[in-house]
């Protein structure tokens, strides 16, 4: 049997690395921590986001982007101030946010259709 102890990293696929950067770098604020590949091959991109790394993929067949595989729920210090940053941005929304009892959360696609979830957790929750 298994024993799985942490969620290695998320990945999503996208076709255009560049585009993709454009937004996971100007638009959400992350910086990459490695850089791998070139336009026309398999391309890599990571971010180091406290003890996960979130992932973009390029070049590997049969893998494409769809809003209905992975998401990522990316926390926010300032849940109200991502909206309407997001917004300001043009960005398309899935799900406007909305509250639940441990979290307010929203649903946004990147430029290569993938959903993301922008998150904010209420105090006393983990």
């Amino acid at each position: 049997m298994l024993k799985v102890s942490e969620i290695a990293f998320s990945c999503y696929p996208v076709t255009d690395m560049a585009r993709a950067r454009k937004f996971y770098e100007g638009t959400l604020g992350l910086k990459p921590t490695m850089l791998h590949g070139n336009p026309g091959e398999m391309q890599w991109t990571e971010y180091d986001i406290a003890s996960g790394t979130l992932t973009l993929g390029a070049g590997a067949p049969d893998w494409k982007p769809t809003p209905t595989g992975c998401s990522v729920g990316l926390e926010v210090e300032d849940f109200d101030a991502a909206i309407a940053h997001l917004k300001a941005n043009g960005v398309k929304f899935k799900m406007e946010p909305f509250p639940t009892p441990v979290c307010r959360m929203a649903f946004i696609y990147d430029t290569e259709g993938n959903l993301v979830c922008i998150h904010k957790r209420k105090a006393g929750h983990h």
